[in-house]
């Protein structure tokens, strides 16, 4: 089944309104003209509104890099779906690896920049996934497991696990349209990658952990991105292969020249 890829550039916590503005009138003329492949950037919530601005007319989604569940109420720092959708986002990045864990208990082999503080679980990125998608947007869902995971030969299963518990309870029609993202938490950040026909093969774990609980239609419709040190020199070695729809951008995200390559490296 041909599925259209997908880059998303996740800038995290960087860039101010002026440079996230920058950014995107770099990537514009970089990536103009460009067909057969989805393009969106998910910017700090604080640029949203000036990356919108910037991108009018470009082709270039909108994306934020989390959400919360409920629509209103007294939670403070939180954002509702509607609010994303109001403010121009179709896409939203739910359990991202810097988010998952127990708050304020890093894992030991993690540096500071991956340590995961926030709390997030398989039950909480299953209901931020539901109200993302009664809201609208398309749920960019994040797994990957950890080096201790890997090392102890635990990685498929972890992955099924959090593909089953984060998806839970959603339609085959719903499960068609998102996008997964294996993200492996050893290679976020680190310039570590997960070689290429290893990351094809655990992309291809997840397609079969949706076919089984989705069924063939479901998982042969939903792209999965692979996340994870991605950049221009591995993008397109990456992107060639059958189960990965495109990738997850970090760090190479953040400059429009190096971004713009991992773009075109995705054109089939």
């Amino acid at each position: 089944m041909n599925r259209l890829p997908i880059v998303a550039g996740n800038w995290k916590m960087h860039k101010s309104i002026a440079e996230a503005r920058a950014l995107v009138e770099g990537l514009k003329p970089r990536i103009a003209g460009l067909a057969g492949v989805e393009v969106v950037v998910c910017p700090p919530y604080t640029a949203i509104a000036a990356v919108r601005e910037a991108a009018a007319g470009s082709g270039i989604a909108l994306g934020a890099q989390d959400v919360f569940w409920k629509e209103k109420g007294a939670y403070t720092s939180q954002v509702a779906p509607g609010m994303l959708v109001d403010a121009g986002c179709r896409y939203v990045i739910i359990g991202h690896s810097e988010n998952r864990g127990r708050f304020g208990v890093p894992e030991p082999e993690m540096t500071e920049a991956l340590c995961r503080w926030f709390g997030e679980t398989d039950e909480s990125v299953n209901a931020k996934t539901k109200a993302a998608l009664a809201a609208g947007l398309v749920p960019i869902v994040c797994v990957g497991e950890t080096l201790e995971d890997r090392r102890a030969g635990r990685t498929d299963a972890v992955i099924a696990a959090q593909v089953e518990r984060g998806l839970a309870g959603l339609s085959a029609g719903q499960v068609a349209g998102l996008v997964v993202a294996y993200e492996p938490v050893w290679a976020i950040g680190t310039g570590e990658t997960c070689d290429t026909p290893e990351a094809d093969r655990v992309c291809g774990v997840i397609r079969g952990v949706l076919a089984a609980g989705f069924g063939d239609g479901a998982a042969g419709s939903a792209r999965i991105q692979y996340g994870g040190s991605v950049k221009p020199g591995n993008a397109r070695e990456l992107f060639s292969q059958p189960h990965i729809d495109g990738g997850l951008v970090g760090g190479a995200s953040l400059e429009s020249d190096s971004f713009a390559q991992i773009v075109r490296a995705a054109v089939p």
